[in-house]
């Protein structure tokens, strides 16, 4: 009855920490049936990659306005003695490390390049996967999977962003006026139409532009 005791069915990615009076003895990571000594106390541990997302936390952009970033987190875990033995709970150790990491790292506004973000994933895997390192644990990505402003600068930030929309859009409109009276200008004038001294000229563009832009408020952007 003893022995019997000590059988085991190892199953893949899944493996067993061995100790004997609070001392590690081992671990077990073999599959199928197996024998393994029933003084030895047996603390499973799953070895798979797994993903971890959690809740929005503070962060900011590299103007210090306030964030709310959700990260999710493939990681696995390497040592599976200092993982069991090191830390508790190691999601909420994954937590406090991506805490302290969005804490020294930018993160990429909403609406920034690819390249942005691509740099700010990258020091925030790094980051942690130093902090995790040291109890077993192996981090392979950090993403950053929703990012919005904060609260309390979310309004302000909106209408920035529609003011500078706006401001785009009317550049780009007198660009555009400013065009087509250089060229109605150029065409009458090329062929003998019209001649004009410095003073009519002037007048001319004014009159042109004020048409061409009352033009365009009539039909909208």
């Amino acid at each position: 009855m003893f022995g019997f005791g000590g059988l085991a069915r190892g199953r893949t990615g899944r493996a067993w920490v061995l100790g004997l009076f609070g001392r590690y003895r081992g671990t077990v990571r073999r599959t199928g049936l197996l024998w393994v000594n029933p003084l030895l106390l047996r603390r499973r541990v799953d070895v798979r990659l797994r993903h971890w997302r959690g809740e929005p936390m503070q962060a900011a952009d590299r103007s210090g306005v306030a964030l709310r970033v959700a990260v999710l987190v493939v990681w696995r875990v390497r040592d599976t003695a200092r993982a069991t033995l090191s830390v508790e709970d190691h999601e909420s150790y994954l937590r406090a490390c991506v805490e302290a990491a969005l804490l020294r790292v930018p993160v990429a506004a909403p609406g920034a390049s690819r390249g942005s973000v691509d740099s700010a994933q990258d020091a925030l895997t790094r980051l942690v996967a130093e902090d995790t390192a040291p109890v077993g644990v192996e981090v392979f990505a950090v993403r950053p999977v929703r990012v919005e402003y904060a609260p309390e600068v979310a309004a302000a930030m909106h209408r920035r962003r529609i003011a500078a929309l706006d401001a785009q859009h009317r550049a780009s409109v007198l660009g555009s006026v400013v065009d087509s009276v250089e060229d109605t200008v150029t065409r009458l004038t090329m062929r003998g139409l019209v001649e004009l001294d410095d003073y009519e000229r002037k007048a001319l563009v004014k009159d042109l532009t004020v048409a061409f832009c009352a033009g365009r408020g009539e039909t909208g952007p």
